[in-house]
Formats: C-alpha cells, structure tokens, sequence
C-alpha cells in the first residue's frame, strides 16, 4: 500500500506536456484538396484550389448546370460562411439523384475539402452544419401500401 502512495506521489509530479496539436492542410501535388460529398443519392467528388472562384460542374459551369437560384445559393453557402467568396475553385463530378440533391451533395463536399484546404475554417463550417452528411433519403415502398405508408383507398362495399 506505502508503494503504490509513493508510486501515485511520482506521478502526480510529472509534467504532461498536452499542446494541442495543429491540423495541417492535406493537399495534393497541385495544390488541390479532395473530398466526397454525399447527399440522399448523389454522390458528389469535389477538388478545391486557390483560385478566382470559378466552379464547375461534371465539365459545365455552374450557372449552366445548377440553373435555378436556390440551388447555387446552396452550392455558395460554405463560401459565404468562410468569407472566402471569389477565393477558391472549385471542380466536381457529381452522379445520382435529382438536382437538388446533387446540389446538397456538392456543398457538403465542398465544405470538407475547404476543411482539408484550409483547417482553420473547421469551426465555422461546423457550426454552420455543414460538415456533417444530410443521412435522410427516402423511405422504400412496402408491399401491401400503395407508397411507402399510404394504404389503397378502404371500401366497404
């Protein structure tokens, strides 16, 4: 018992050297940070770089491929958040879904490929929630329901 007092008496005096450790940005020969975005049923691949802003989508510009206004705000929400608007490009593929689903998957792997590009930004992207995957999608039909919930029309006669 008299040992292990003095063995805890140690330990108590050691020094823990607990600094905390800084994330380095995780870039590729080109400068670029990759990361995939996912979104119900798109799947978005996504590389950022410094740049003047420019996005482009599976080949087209932005404006030409995301044609309604929400879905580029979307698309802009991790810039805006970051203050970063007219600083990075962005190049993406992206497959699966309907279009504003693939709009989600694009902003969500935008803001973790700018959390790789540049890690300082990590809290402000958190907060904003957009680094954490959307995990809804839609619920499958079960037999015997005309949809996944909604019973056939009941008659009595």
């Amino acid at each position: 018992m008299a040992d292990d007092l003095k063995s805890l008496e140690a330990l108590k005096d050691l020094e823990v050297a607990a600094a905390p450790v800084k994330a380095e940005p995780k870039r590729d020969a080109q400068g670029r940070a990759y990361a995939t975005g996912k979104r119900k049923n798109a799947i978005a691949r996504v590389w950022v770089k410094a740049g003047t802003g420019k996005i482009t989508v599976n080949g087209r510009d932005v404006l030409e491929y995301f044609q309604r206004p929400v879905l580029r705000m979307v698309i802009n929400q991790p810039f805006v958040v970051s203050n970063r608007e007219r600083q990075i490009d962005v190049v993406c593929t992206v497959k699966g879904g309907g279009l504003s689903g693939q709009a989600g998957a694009v902003r969500h792997g935008i803001s973790v490929a700018l959390n790789l590009f540049e890690p300082d930004l990590r809290g402000v992207l958190k907060k904003a929630g957009f680094l954490t995957r959307d995990s809804r999608v839609v619920e499958r039909k079960k037999y015997g329901k005309a949809k996944a919930r909604r019973s056939f029309q009941f008659s009595k006669r």
